[in-house]
C-alpha cells in the first residue's frame, strides 16, 4: 500500500503584490496624468487667448487666404481657403521630395558602386564627390544653386539643349505633355505595376524553391504586370500623344513647362547632398558581404555583373534599407529649407498662413502633424520592403 501526499496548492498572490497588475496600474496612472496635463495646458491656452480677444479652433481653414503663391501643384488663386493653400504646400513638398528621392537614389547607387570600382580614376572621382557634398552645409549648397540659376542669361540668350530645352534666369523650360494629369496617373500606375511585379516574382521564386519547377514565361508575365495597368489607363484616358514644345516669343518662352529657379535650387540641393550619404550607405552594404562568398562566386566563374546582381546586392539590401529610409526621411524634412530661396513648400506656406490668419498654434500643429504623417509613411514603406528582403527564420 503506497501513500501519496496530496498536491500542494500554490498560495494566491494578492493583486497589489502581482508585478504584472502593478505595472498595468502604474502605466494607467501615468497615461491619465499625461492626459490631465494636456487638458490643463489646452484649457489654459484657450483662456489666455480669450483674455486677449483671440479665438482658437480650425474654422479659419475655410476662410479666404489673401495671398498668392508663385508655384502650385494644385490650382490656387488669391481668395481660396487656407485649407487649399496648405494642400498646395503638401503637394509641392511631396512632389519635390519624390523627385529628389528618385534622383538622389540613382546618383547615390551609382556612386556607391563607383567607390568600389577597380578603376582608380572612377573610384577617386566618386570619393571626391562624396567628400565635397557631404562635408559642406546643405543650406549653402541650396543658396549656391539658386545663385547659379538666377545668374544665367535672359531668355533671348538662354542656353539651348538640342533646341528642345532652354535654361535661363527664368528657370529651365522643357517640353511637356499637353495633358499632364494623364501622365501623372500613368506614372502612378507604372509604380503600382512595378510593386505587383515584385510580389509576383517573389511568389514565383518561392514556388520554384518549393517544387523545383519554375513557372513558364515568368519574365514576360512580370513585364505585362508592369506595363498593362499603365497602358489600360492611357487608353481609357483617350491615348493622348500631344506634346507642347517651348518656343521663344517676345521676352519669354511659350509652351512646354518651366521649372522655376527656386524649385531647381532646392531640387539640386536636396538630391546632390543626400546622394553623397546614400553612396556611403550602398558602399557599406556591399563591403559587408562575407569575403568567402565573393571568392566562391569567383571560383565558379561568375562575371562581375552576376556577382553583384546574384550574390552581393540581395544580401546588401538587408543592410542598406534601414539607413536608406532614414535618409529619405531626412530629405523630406530638409525640404523645408526651400523657405531660404522662396519655394512655396509646406513650411513656407504655413509660415505665410499663420502670419495672415494669426493662428500660430493651430497652423504649427497642423504642419507638424503633416510632416509626422509623411515621415511615418516613409518608415512604414521601408519596413514593408525590409521584411520583403529579409531571410525567413527557420
Amino acid at each position: 500500500m503506497s501513500l501519496t501526499s496530496p498536491a500542494r496548492v500554490a498560495p494566491s498572490v494578492p493583486p497589489w503584490r502581482n508585478p504584472r497588475v502593478r505595472a498595468i496600474v502604474w502605466q494607467t496612472l501615468l497615461v491619465l496624468a499625461l492626459l490631465a496635463l494636456a487638458i490643463w495646458l489646452v484649457i489654459n491656452a484657450r483662456r489666455a487667448l480669450a483674455e486677449r480677444g483671440m479665438t482658437s479652433g480650425l474654422g479659419f481653414l475655410f476662410d479666404p487666404a489673401q495671398f498668392a503663391l508663385g508655384e502650385a501643384f494644385f490650382v490656387f488663386t488669391p481668395g481660396s481657403s487656407y485649407l487649399a493653400a496648405l494642400a498646395v504646400g503638401v503637394g509641392n513638398t511631396v512632389m519635390l521630395s519624390l523627385v529628389s528621392i528618385i534622383t538622389a537614389t540613382v546618383i547615390g547607387v551609382a556612386l556607391g558602386f563607383a567607390r568600389l570600382s577597380r578603376n582608380a580614376l572612377i573610384a577617386g572621382l566618386a570619393k571626391a564627390y562624396v567628400e565635397a557634398f557631404r562635408n559642406t552645409p546643405q543650406l549653402v549648397q541650396i543658396v549656391f544653386w539658386y545663385s547659379f540659376f538666377t545668374l544665367l542669361p535672359g531668355p533671348r540668350q538662354s542656353w539651348s539643349f538640342f533646341g528642345l530645352a532652354f535654361a535661363s534666369n527664368r528657370g529651365l523650360t522643357v517640353p511637356a505633355p499637353e495633358n499632364g494629369s494623364v501622365l501623372l496617373i500613368v506614372t502612378a500606375m507604372l509604380a503600382v505595376g512595378a510593386m505587383l511585379a515584385l510580389i509576383f516574382a517573389r511568389l514565383a521564386d518561392r514556388r520554384r524553391r518549393r517544387t523545383g519547377r519554375p513557372w513558364k514565361a515568368v519574365r514576360a508575365i512580370e513585364v505585362a504586370i508592369v506595363v498593362l495597368p499603365a497602358l489600360i489607363t492611357w487608353l481609357v484616358a483617350g491615348a493622348p500623344l500631344g506634346w507642347s514644345v517651348p518656343e521663344l516669343r517676345g521676352f519669354n518662352y511659350t509652351g512646354g513647362a518651366t521649372l522655376a529657379p527656386e524649385f531647381l535650387a532646392i531640387y539640386f540641393g536636396l538630391s546632390f547632398y543626400i546622394a553623397a550619404f546614400i553612396a556611403e550607405i550602398v558602399r557599406g552594404g556591399l563591403v559587408s558581404i562575407d569575403a568567402g562568398q565573393i571568392e566562391a562566386a569567383n571560383a565558379i566563374g561568375l562575371s562581375r555583373g552576376d556577382l553583384y546582381r546574384k550574390v552581393m546586392v540581395p544580401q546588401a539590401l538587408r543592410v542598406i534599407i534601414p539607413p536608406l529610409a532614414a535618409q529619405y526621411v531626412s530629405l523630406l524634412k530638409n525640404s523645408s529649407l526651400g523657405v531660404a530661396v522662396g519655394y512655396p513648400d509646406l513650411f513656407s506656406i504655413s509660415n505665410t498662413a499663420l502670419t495672415y490668419s494669426g493662428r500660430t498654434i493651430e497652423v504649427l500643429s497642423i504642419m507638424a502633424v503633416i510632416y509626422l504623417v509623411l515621415c511615418l509613411a516613409i518608415g512604414a514603406a521601408a519596413n514593408v520592403v525590409n521584411r520583403f528582403v529579409q531571410i525567413p527564420e527557420r
